[in-house]
């Protein structure tokens, strides 16, 4: 059974069908919040939570329920109601099964997964023994050793959750790795791929072959000294552990999808008047024909997307640096985050973005330079990297092995090449000159990569590239 369970409704659950869900463990339960008042537990006697639910959101972003997790939703605007139970109880996932089943039948909805919405009836839970504090105070982690927090989930797609971008805080604060754990053929989401930092940190992958894999090298797992770690082979040595590699991980098909990747940073002065996004609105424009649908500060995207509410949202978290994820249409997959960050230079908004493009469909190559330009000469860009990449069009990422991207090109700022000595931004060790952006004066310069997009060679250049910018 899941352990994450979701009502979508049309209509916001009122008070008292939240009310009818909390009785699906009887009168008794003990009812405790946290999260100031934006998460309700139901609690065993000990005041140790069996279920947590968070607040309804109010989804505006049509396509969100589908990518996270395959689910038919209600037309936009729709609540998500999401309530997890402690790992390993069983009463405790009937219980958050039980929860959404009441609140989708008062609130006219649905309940993702239909299995987890068996029964109405009020769930027995007397003597049910749960994990200790401090793992249980997290409602995200399941495992918390000296070394890790272990997050276990059994979601078809990994997102960056309410839940887990609390975990993520959490394990940060404290110095720790996180390992996410999910089951064989789940995927990742780009902003769980593209916030995981590195070791301990790891996405665990359960394999009926190995047991349990990395889903980003591949290298077998054991539970081993409190956290999953590689398994050496026999001959293994500090200075070659030779790792093994799991079977699953090294199975790739080219099916002819692509993702076109660009990551880029601007850097502005700080004023009332500056509106954030707008950098990533005109890409996205420039590459799509038109805007981002949605973003939000968690997954699923909820919010229509909007340059203003996102400022206003960063504002009132600053000096804190802030964290966005920006989603496209079904349609045109894209997929983005945003860190925000408040520097002695200005505002920096750093970017990466991914489009993804079918076997039958040809990625806008053409309107690169044309969005480099935008950047460069209206928002302040310090710097840009594309990338063309052999990898699935709905963005998703599978624990199996895809090839590095290609670079196609790369974009230097005007005040970046402005401050290199020797007019060195203008030269360059490629065979193609760059491309002047922007005002003769002070240009931003457009470096053309020509290695082949079906190779690696691209990457060579781009090194050529960068040791000359620095001067080495």
């Amino acid at each position: 059974m899941t352990k994450d369970v979701v009502a979508l409704t049309p209509r916001m659950p009122d008070p008292w069908s939240i009310l009818a869900g909390l009785l699906s463990g009887g009168p008794d339960k003990l009812v405790n919040t946290a999260g100031e008042g934006a998460v309700v537990q139901l609690c065993d006697a000990s005041g140790r939570p069996l279920v947590s639910v968070e607040a309804p959101l109010l989804v505006q972003v049509a396509g969100e329920a589908e990518r996270l997790f395959g689910a038919a939703a209600p037309p936009v605007p729709f609540w998500w109601t999401e309530a997890r139970a402690t790992t390993g109880v069983a009463e405790a996932e009937r219980l958050a099964g039980t929860f959404a089943a009441r609140v989708a039948a008062l609130a006219g909805g649905t309940v993702w997964p239909p299995e987890a919405a068996l029964s109405l009836a009020v769930v027995a839970s007397e003597g049910v023994g749960l994990a200790p504090a401090p793992a249980a105070a997290q409602p995200a982690v399941d495992v918390l050793t000296d070394k890790v927090a272990v997050v276990i989930t059994d979601r078809p797609v990994v997102a960056m959750t309410a839940w887990l971008s609390d975990a993520f805080r959490a394990v940060a604060a404290a110095e720790r790795g996180l390992q996410i754990v999910s089951p064989a053929g789940a995927t990742l989401s780009p902003a769980v791929r593209d916030s995981l930092p590195g070791w301990p940190s790891r996405w665990v992958v359960q394999d009926e072959q190995e047991g349990y894999y990395d889903g980003r090298s591949g290298a077998v797992l054991r539970w081993q000294e409190g956290m999953f770690a590689p398994v050496a082979s026999p001959g293994a040595t500090e200075d070659d552990p030779d790792t093994p590699v799991a079977a699953a991980f090294r199975e790739f098909a080219d099916t002819g999808e692509r993702q076109l990747a660009v990551t880029f940073r601007t850097v502005r002065p700080a004023d009332e008047r500056l509106v954030l996004g707008g950098a990533l609105e005109a890409l996205w424009c420039e590459l799509t024909g038109g805007p981002p649908a949605g973003w939000g500060s968690a997954e699923p995207a909820n919010l229509p997307w909007s340059p203003a509410r996102l400022t206003d949202t960063a504002f009132a978290r600053a000096p804190e640096p802030s964290w966005f994820v920006v989603v496209g249409s079904p349609e045109r997959p894209a997929h983005a985050t945003v860190r925000i960050t408040r520097t002695k230079a200005g505002v920096e908004e750093d970017v990466t973005v991914a489009f993804g493009y079918g076997a039958d469909e040809e990625p806008p190559l053409e309107a690169l330079t044309r969005a480099a330009e935008v950047l460069a000469t209206r928002h302040h860009l310090q710097s840009m990297l594309v990338q063309l990449r052999k990898a699935r069009r709905d963005l998703a990422v599978p624990p199996r092995f895809e090839g590095p991207g290609v670079p196609l090109a790369f974009v230097l700022g005007a005040e970046e090449a402005h401050a290199l000595p020797d007019d060195r931004a203008r030269r360059t060790p490629l065979a193609q000159q760059p491309l002047a952006l922007g005002p003769k004066a002070r240009p931003a310069f457009y470096y053309a990569l020509p290695g082949d997009p079906s190779d690696l060679s691209g990457w060579s250049d781009f090194e050529r590239l960068v040791r000359h910018l620095k001067g080495s």
